[in-house]
């Protein structure tokens, strides 16, 4: 829960996601659940000449098990809030 409860923090802001299959994907994150899944609004593809079909996508929904990795903005990553709660997750708390 973790990771779930520091996405919904993130939302509305623009990451990119790169799936298992070497699609990356930007956008503005929309919604996020407990398992991962991701919806981004005002998508991109981030290479654009390897996947020209993808080019009129504009809103997608990605399920959590084909992510790879999530990017994000560097000013949205708070070190020591993620410290402090990976040691409470770790304690059992």
């Amino acid at each position: 829960m973790l990771f779930f409860s520091y996405f919904k923090d993130l939302v509305g802001r623009e990451v990119t996601v790169e799936l298992k299959n070497d699609l990356a994907i930007r956008g503005t994150l929309h919604s996020v659940d407990q398992y991962l899944n991701i919806k981004l609004e005002n998508t991109r593809v981030v290479d654009q000449d390897k996947y020209p079909h993808m080019l009129s996508v504009r809103n997608c929904f990605i399920r959590g098990s084909v992510v790879r990795y999530v990017q994000l903005p560097p000013e949205g990553v708070d070190v020591d809030l993620l410290h402090d709660a990976t040691r409470r997750e770790a304690r059992g708390g």
